[in-house]
């Protein structure tokens, strides 16, 4: 018998993160739009709550928790439903922190795990994007060449990598030896130049960044898991599913907001939830949200498991990514000419869901 029940200690987490995302994420997330920038504040405030340090190894200075996907999607998606800018900033990091401790060399682990662990915010990054329409994950044009037997040349672009005015280090994803690998590239790297924010259509409180890779060495220490190498397409599959868990949680917002407003808004002496032109466009609009839900967690089940997700992965992350921009413009529509403006946060919602739709790695679950 399939399940979807939460366990008592993901409802904890759950219900926790919730209240944080309703109190602590709301009330901030036009500002963060508008203004373009999101707080000092409100990132330390984040960092106090150990989405990361917890997770970590106890022998890197971290809580030792054993991770979980499924329950790191449960809290995404309650963040996200707080607001998606606010959530993938709170993230981030994550993303870096737990491909080092999953794929990387003790070496790595013991320099870079600890800077994750601290009472200061550490930020730190993926850089899997790239700029053209016809990206794909699977093949990457930045380039890794060999230099002798002392490291390796990265030379390409990477764009919308998040945090980048203060990350420290950039996890570049990379074509080597007719296959990808993973490499460590710090801020400072010589060759390396960084520029940003860039202007895009939602997520506009999250700064992130172009990088330009010109002949940037790094020493062969910097490959991700050392001379073996490391799964690329593992960091992808929690880069999708966490993704698909935040498209699921704007979604989430998005009905959630047009349900009572339908109730509510009245015409020709009837509230216009109980005309059915607007009420099966609801009905869908939850329909579609559940399913994005059970697809990540399926996927980040089997991430969990340790088994094969590449395929759910993609699944989850592919209709998330339709369904979101879906649901989220049937809530502009319930709305009317209300969906169009500030004064609501729908508007605020697609475009964030627009946005996060044509996103490959940010993140990782």
């Amino acid at each position: 018998m399939i399940s979807f029940k939460l366990n008592d200690e993901q409802e904890v987490v759950r219900e926790a993160m919730h209240d944080y995302a309703e109190q602590a994420m709301r009330p901030i997330a036009r500002e963060a739009d508008e203004e373009s920038k999101i707080s000092d504040a409100f990132l330390a405030q984040t960092w106090e709550l150990g989405l990361v340090s917890t997770q970590l190894p106890e022998e890197f200075g971290g809580g030792g928790e054993p991770r979980s996907p499924i329950t790191n999607a449960i809290v995404l998606e309650e963040l996200a439903w707080g607001d998606a800018t606010l959530a993938i900033a709170a993230f981030a990091p994550a993303a870096f922190a737990f491909s080092i401790a999953d794929q990387g060399s003790h070496e790595q682990k013991r320099e870079l795990l600890p800077l994750f662990c601290g009472e200061s915010v550490h930020a730190a990054a993926i850089a899997l994007g790239e700029p053209g329409p016809l990206f794909d994950p699977a093949t990457p044009r930045t380039l890794a060449e060999p230099k002798g037997d002392d490291g390796f040349v990265l030379s390409g672009c990477k764009s919308f990598v998040p945090l980048g005015d203060a990350a420290s280090h950039f996890l570049v994803i990379a074509r080597h030896n007719g296959g990808r690998d993973a490499f460590i590239v710090a801020r400072d790297a010589a060759g390396l130049s960084i520029s940003g924010p860039e202007k895009n259509l939602g997520l506009k409180g999250l700064c992130t960044s172009t990088l330009e890779l010109e002949r940037v060495e790094v020493p062969a220490s910097a490959r991700l898991g050392g001379a073996e190498g490391c799964d690329v397409q593992r960091i992808i599959d929690h880069a999708r599913v966490a993704l698909a868990a935040v498209m699921t949680g704007v979604s989430r917002a998005a009905i959630e907001y047009a349900v009572p407003y339908a109730k509510e808004r009245r015409a020709f002496d009837q509230a216009i939830a109980q005309k059915q032109g607007i009420a099966f466009k609801l009905a869908d609009m939850h329909i579609e949200t559940e399913s994005m839900r059970w697809l990540t967690w399926k996927a980040a089940s089997e991430l969990e498991q340790g088994l094969p997700a590449t395929k759910t992965a993609h699944q989850a992350r592919d209709y998330a990514a339709r369904n979101s921009m879906w649901v989220t413009d049937q809530g502009i529509q319930v709305l009317g000419g209300h969906g169009f403006i500030r004064e609501h946060p729908v508007e605020m919602w697609y475009r964030n869901a627009r946005t996060l739709g044509v996103l490959e790695g940010i993140l990782s679950a």
